[in-house]
């Protein structure tokens, strides 16, 4: 069909009012008014109940800096950039967010282009029964006034097409809401990765040195027990000791010695656990790491902040909120269903028999019409999608809930854990004190001669065995001290792009 210049105007009055009518149109379905209040008291509170003598001043964002170990720092850093879990997390953000680019696109117009040939003999019906665009028809009203009585003839065509499916309820609008939702809850789950992450390497990093400093001290209790036994054996043949008394420090040894070996194997497991987590092969962090070192302290001073700026800063809170979101903008993308769709179709092209004549002022032909399609009759499917989409809704309302509280739980149990461990170190580090003034006083015995090398050695060897507690006591704090700054949701970072 060919259009008069009259009846183009009207399809242009049409389609201008239709795009009007899109950008004007109401967007059905609720609209999303934040995530429900939750545990207001303990939310609005100035502390944490049991914060005790943390201090509320903001916590820093790094906060293994605070442990002053520049292998860690480095740990930490490679970890971010090679670890396979914020690999996959990485992949996972660039995914919804090309969904969301993909859903933008859709409330724009489709559009094509085609170019062809067609060259027939002895039909006469060729174009009505292969072709059905505007453009084609109006080749066959060409065609018949062209052909030859033998009907032979040749076609050309060049033509552009689109289509718009105007947005008049607002379905693709709550789609592309669901899709920014989506993308920003699978940012939080990034970031909660890094949040994990941080906190395993720094956890395997202290439990590794604290297990190389058990397997020195462990050493140093075999060496004693060897001299002990020694000794105890220039006893039995000086007639001071039995060979009970032998077979005894013999069984020690064996102990001491049987009780190092899976502190040794348990140093490896972290080595290869670190190796791992930093994108390395196992093995790989063996020379570098393999010496001992000190066991990272907490700082003495433990910021913490407030519950309130706590929710904020979780990212496994920020995703439980998103998500919440998502599925309200669900409910509006089912409820726009329920009503009728307009797409506008649109063709322009050229067609002709003869090549040299496509691009004439006759050979151009356009045609374009809105098409209209609704299903008022489905047997309660939409209206079934659309409770399906508030179910997801409350069931979502109800993982937040359960988020903040348990993200609230696990501040204030890290608190009081953290404190706890902190007065035991105490308690043991008094222990170890003790022990080390009783070997001073055994050995200026010993000088004196009220005492021997064997009470020597004993009151050296309980001395090791309260350094080994307290080297266990204080790999234990910085544990929780860990475990307290990954309850406050710290340790993220910006995404790789």
């Amino acid at each position: 069909m060919v259009f008069e210049p009259r009846r183009a105007t009207c399809l242009r009055a049409l389609t201008l009012a239709m795009a009007a009518a899109m950008l004007a149109g109401c967007v059905v379905g609720p609209n999303y008014r934040g995530a429900p209040l939750v545990a207001p008291a303990a939310v609005s509170a100035p502390a944490f109940h049991r914060a005790e003598d943390a201090s509320a001043a903001p916590p820093p964002a790094k906060w293994w800096l605070t442990l002053n170990d520049a292998e860690l720092d480095t740990l930490v850093d490679a970890a971010f950039l090679a670890s396979p879990d914020v690999e996959v997390a990485v992949a996972r953000l660039r995914q919804s967010r090309a969904v969301a680019a993909k859903d933008r696109a859709n409330l724009l117009p489709t559009t094509g282009a085609a170019a062809a040939t067609l060259q027939t003999h002895g039909l006469t019906n060729v174009i009505g029964g292969s072709l059905a665009s505007g453009t084609a028809a109006a080749a066959q009203s060409q065609a018949a006034s062209s052909r030859g009585d033998d009907g032979n003839f040749d076609i050309y065509s060049l033509a552009l097409d689109a289509s718009w499916q105007l947005d008049l309820f607002g379905g693709r609008r709550r789609a592309l809401e669901g899709d920014k939702a989506r993308s920003q809850a699978v940012l939080a789950n990034l970031e909660d990765a890094q949040v994990s992450l941080a906190a395993e390497v720094a956890q395997d990093y202290v439990t590794l040195r604290g297990l190389q400093a058990r397997v020195a001290l462990a050493q140093q209790n075999i060496d004693l027990e060897t001299r002990m036994l020694a000794l105890t054996r220039q006893r039995r043949e000086g007639g001071d000791a039995t060979d009970l008394d032998v077979e005894r420090m013999e069984g020690q040894l064996r102990s001491t010695q049987a009780e190092t070996a899976p502190l040794r194997a348990q140093v490896a497991d972290q080595l290869d656990r670190l190796a791992i987590l930093t994108g390395k092969a196992p093995g790989d962090l063996d020379a570098e790491l393999s010496a001992t070192q000190p066991i990272p302290a907490p700082p003495k001073v433990v910021m913490v902040g407030d519950p309130a700026s706590l929710l904020r800063r979780r990212p496994d809170v920020r995703a439980a909120e998103r998500t919440i979101q998502q599925k309200t903008a669900l409910i509006g993308q089912r409820t726009a269903d329920l009503f009728p769709k307009v797409t506008l179709l649109g063709e322009v092209g050229y067609n002709a028999t003869d090549i040299s004549s496509l691009f004439t002022k006759n050979a151009f032909n356009y045609v374009g019409a809105p098409m209209l399609q609704w299903s008022p009759f489905d047997f309660g499917r939409t209206r079934a999608g659309i409770r399906e989409a508030r179910g997801e809704e409350a069931e979502a309302l109800g993982e937040y809930r359960k988020t903040v509280l348990g993200a609230l739980a696990d501040a204030e149990t890290a608190l009081a854990t953290y404190g706890r461990q902190r007065d035991n170190l105490a308690s043991l580090i008094s222990v170890e004190d003790s022990a080390e003034r009783a070997s001073r006083l055994t050995a200026l015995r010993v000088q004196g001669g009220t005492a021997n090398s064997l009470d020597q050695i004993a009151a050296e060897r309980d001395r090791v065995s309260a350094e080994n507690n307290v080297a266990y006591g204080a790999t234990q704090l910085t544990l929780d001290y860990i475990r307290l700054q990954k309850s406050l949701g710290l340790g993220w970072a910006e995404p790789r792009s």
